[in-house]
């Protein structure tokens, strides 16, 4: 699916992944957060074949103009996986809303694992 949206200079659609790609790049420059994670073992399976998809660990859905963001990841070992939790989320919505000119709803971050 898209995001679809109109202007003076005419229609825009953004896809999904491109929402993904910028989602994930925001995600891994976060502090605290080591690596993004796939959600189930298919979606490992289809990222091993799959080598331009750069969405891993990045789940979006858009209904209408609103987007909803699911996000897996893996945070480091000391750091307050509440705050980090927080700031990604936050960071996020920030360059999505940014990027599409679309309401972010929500993100929700997993936090898979605890790497040192």
């Amino acid at each position: 699916m898209a995001v679809n949206t109109s202007n003076a200079y005419g229609k825009i659609s953004i896809t999904d992944l491109a929402i993904a790609k910028v989602a994930s790049h925001t995600a891994m420059e976060c502090y605290g957060i080591v690596e993004m994670v796939s959600r189930r073992l298919t979606d490992s399976l289809f990222e091993l074949f799959n080598k331009e998809s750069g969405s891993k660990g990045i789940k979006v859905t858009t209904s209408g103009n609103r987007i909803y963001i699911d996000v897996y990841v893996v945070i480091k070992y000391g750091v307050s996986i509440n705050a980090v939790a927080e700031s990604l989320k936050e960071a996020i919505k920030y360059k999505v809303e940014k990027f599409t000119g679309m309401i972010v709803n929500t993100v929700n971050v997993n936090v898979i694992g605890v790497k040192l």
